[in-house]
């Protein structure tokens, strides 16, 4: 007989719901907690406000919703991959490898625009997001179509943000 305490631990704890609800819990405090810190660590400000910009430039009370929205989309999307322990092993560990990377990108972009005030050098930031984000979706999609879904929302704003980024660099060169 084994002793328990050197066997393998197995990833079916993810499926227990009290344990699968702790870490849907986890990763949305993650996610959206980090993104929430950009944005109170480098706001907008005055250098903001003096830009010029575009007619389609949403409200700035419209970006905080949006980003919860969608960060707490991210997150369970993350999760659900995480969670599918059926899924093959180096596709989930690829598709989560690509997900941390596009968030890293997408946490660089606020401090690239806001903190350095370069429009410019947080341009080639989304633009590499955007490609990043895609790619995730795509493996978020092959491990648990779901996931894949849920990143859809956030790949159509980011495009947005993409148009928004570069259309305030070009009229503020």
């Amino acid at each position: 007989m084994s002793d328990p305490r050197t066997e393998p631990v197995t990833e079916d704890f993810a499926r227990t719901p009290l344990w699968s609800g702790a870490l849907l819990v986890a990763w949305i405090l993650l996610v959206a907690g980090l993104g929430a810190m950009m944005g109170v660590l480098f706001p907008p400000g005055d250098w903001f406000a003096a830009l010029v910009k575009p007619t389609f430039q949403p409200p700035n009370w419209l970006f905080g919703p949006v980003w919860t929205a969608l960060y707490v989309a991210m997150a369970v999307s993350a999760w659900l991959v995480q969670r599918s322990v059926d899924a093959d092993i180096a596709l989930r560990r690829r598709a989560l490898v690509l997900f941390f990377v596009q968030f890293a990108l997408n946490l660089a972009w606020t401090p690239l625009f806001f903190g350095l005030r370069n429009p410019g050098l947080a341009f080639i930031d989304i633009c590499a997001l955007w490609i990043t984000l895609l790619w995730t979706l795509l493996t978020f999609g092959r491990v648990r179509p779901l996931a894949g879904y849920l990143m859809l929302p956030y790949l159509l704003w980011v495009s947005f943000a993409l148009v928004l980024n570069g259309t305030i660099w070009l009229m503020n060169l």
